[in-house]
């Protein structure tokens, strides 16, 4: 199916590069899932890649996790996740002002030169977007942020009155950011986010997972398809996968539940 057909409005609406080069990679792998690859070695990571690459579209990655990395090693993990036609998402949760968000973008792990997505926390302000784009631009590359306008573990505190609010009402008038981060937990909650983005950003979710409740230390599971349902255009999914008997195969279920759930949303 073509990306226009699927996506409908949102196709022609969105103002980040990233986002329609997102829509296009769902459509051609029919899958909505990042992988959350919270794993600790390179070869962990290019084994993973291997096994479920087909069924995912995006790899999201901690980068100063990996105990044995190397600028090297890291390369040809990127172009490892190229192959198989994924954008690398660097889950950093940016938090500082923007010139110092533009330097943490270069430095050792040179994050700016190979991410395609990056996430940030607004609380220091709308400057720190601007800041991220900018050490995309210092190596003529284009990105997009993810705000972090909901988050799925228990008590956080931007469940505050009024925090999420004004995330959405920043980030939706700026071209740098790619979308937000919303709960995957709570679909009611989702929903009504999905109301306030409108349909120029997307909606990323962590706190999926088939086995829906609680899991360890504060992390709460809702259930994928009702996540797409109810506005999420990328379901993250780390233990879910990777820690199943066989990832491949969890991974596709994933990508299978996703993908028709999005078709049933767009043909609603």
């Amino acid at each position: 199916m073509e990306p226009a057909d699927v996506w409908g409005v949102r196709w022609e609406a969105c103002d980040n590069s990233m986002v329609r080069r997102y829509m296009d990679v769902v459509c051609k792998k029919q899958t909505l899932v990042i992988l959350a690859a919270d794993l600790r070695t390179m070869g962990e990571l290019s084994d993973l890649i291997e096994e479920v690459g087909p069924h995912i579209a995006a790899l999201k990655t901690h980068v100063d996790l990996v105990d044995d990395w190397t600028a090297s090693g890291w390369a040809a993990l990127c172009e490892l996740a190229k192959q198989h036609d994924l954008l690398m998402f660097e889950d950093r949760k940016f938090a500082d002002i923007g010139p110092i968000s533009r330097g943490q973008m270069s430095g050792v792990y040179d994050i700016r030169s190979w991410a395609n997505v990056v996430t940030a926390h607004g609380i220091s302000g709308p400057d720190i977007v601007d800041g991220l784009c900018a050490g995309w631009n210092d190596v003529a590359r284009e990105g997009g942020v993810l705000l972090l306008a909901q988050m799925s573990s228990r008590g956080n505190l931007l469940e505050l009155e009024g925090y999420t609010d004004a995330m959405v009402q920043a980030g939706i008038a700026n071209s740098g950011v790619f979308g937000f981060i919303g709960n995957g937990s709570r679909p009611a909650e989702l929903s009504v986010l999905r109301g306030k983005v409108g349909d120029k950003k997307l909606i990323w979710t962590p706190g999926v997972n088939l086995a829906v409740g609680d899991g360890e230390m504060g992390q709460r599971y809702g259930d994928p398809s009702e996540a797409v349902l109810s506005g999420s255009d990328g379901i993250i999914v780390g233990s879910g996968i990777y820690k199943s008997e066989n990832p491949s195969e969890m991974a596709k279920a994933y990508a299978d539940i996703s993908w028709s759930s999005l078709l049933k949303r767009s043909g609603d």
